[in-house]
């Protein structure tokens, strides 16, 4: 039997530079914007408690027309003109998003679809790790790339968390907002994926949960059960014991793996969960209030878009300098704690 310890010494001997260019990238919003003085009300708490507690102060939410597979092929269709490439260009679609716009088909053929591409045989598959979705399929492209699958693949990531808020809970309801956001990735370009870990630990996987959908909960047999389930449930303190508490040690074998010292971090790209976990975040980093991309206040936790957003605007500012490391870092329902360093 394979030990803990040999097994970690093995992923570190495999580990290599993947290169990679990030080639074009794109975001999606739903029209509505949402302030959190609307939410107060709805959460059943005083005027100004949200902001004050929560420190968010606006997200948005989609209208029904506005489906996961459209903001999604919105955030692409940006992605796709910001490489200057078409659709067909691609080689590969995943859908990375934490909830699927529907169990049957997968969001990335109704992606796929909706660019145009319905009858181009293009594999278009989902992947989920909730709100690490964006980082697994980044992992399944460049292994990909290695292996000389692909040349040229779009993500997507798109969640509409408002779609099942449980507004008597208010840390599992008033933090969350909608999105899409997008990548597209060419094979062999100046960027470097030097180290990509994904743990999870199981013994918490009932803190995060959206119980129906599949198939443990049946309607026919109790419908009152089956709607129960599908509202979002989080224990949020629990969330954040589970994964603080785990994330020193993860974070430094990371960083081992990837030959970086904290220091040489110039941005912090992280799934935007809280603004409590963004703060624990920043203090384990050196100097980590400036290098973090902090988009939590204005769009809340898109759960596996917040990633592929933060991204977005990191490379939008201008914060992805040739040569400079970045870490993208964050924890989703599982429980899992996930990360990637990269070398621009």
């Amino acid at each position: 039997m394979v030990g803990r310890s040999e097994r970690e010494g093995r992923a570190l001997m495999m580990s290599a530079p993947i290169p990679f260019r990030l080639a074009g990238t794109g975001v999606a919003l739903p029209c509505r914007r949402v302030p959190s003085a609307e939410l107060d009300a709805l959460i059943g708490r005083p005027a100004g408690w949200t902001e004050a507690n929560l420190a968010i102060a606006e997200r948005r939410w989609a209208a029904p027309a506005e489906t996961s597979s459209a903001l999604g092929t919105m955030a692409a269709q940006a992605a796709l003109a910001d490489a200057g490439i078409v659709p067909d260009d691609l080689d590969l679609i995943i859908g990375a998003c934490a909830v699927m716009e529907q169990p049957i088909p997968g969001t990335a053929a109704l992606i796929q679809r909706r660019l145009g591409l319905g009858e181009s045989g293009i594999p278009a598959f989902d992947v989920n790790a909730t709100c690490l979705s964006f980082l697994l399929a980044l992992d399944h492209v460049l292994t990909g790339f290695a292996l000389g699958k692909w040349r040229r693949a779009l993500i997507v990531s798109a969640d509409i968390a408002s779609a099942a808020l449980d507004f008597s809970s208010p840390e599992a309801s008033a933090i969350f907002g909608d999105g899409g956001a997008a990548a597209v990735i060419e094979a062999e370009g100046p960027h470097a994926l030097l180290a990509l870990r994904i743990a999870t630990y199981g013994s918490g996987a009932d803190l995060c949960r959206l119980e129906a959908g599949g198939t443990r909960l049946r309607p026919h047999d109790d419908i009152d059960a089956f709607l129960a389930g599908s509202r979002f449930r989080m224990d949020g303190p629990g969330v954040f014991r589970a994964t603080a508490r785990r994330f020193p040690d993860f974070l430094g074998r990371l960083l081992v793996d990837a030959a970086t010292a904290p220091e040489a971090l110039a941005t912090v790209i992280p799934h935007q969960a809280s603004a409590a976990a963004l703060e624990h975040l920043k203090r384990a980093i050196p100097d980590g209030h400036a290098r973090t991309v902090d988009i939590f206040r204005d769009h809340g936790n898109q759960i596996a878009t917040s990633m592929p957003h933060a991204l977005h605007v990191a490379r939008g500012e201008g914060r992805l300098a040739p040569g400079s490391r970045s870490l993208l870092i964050g924890s989703s329902a599982g429980v899992s704690l996930g990360g990637a360093v990269i070398r621009w």
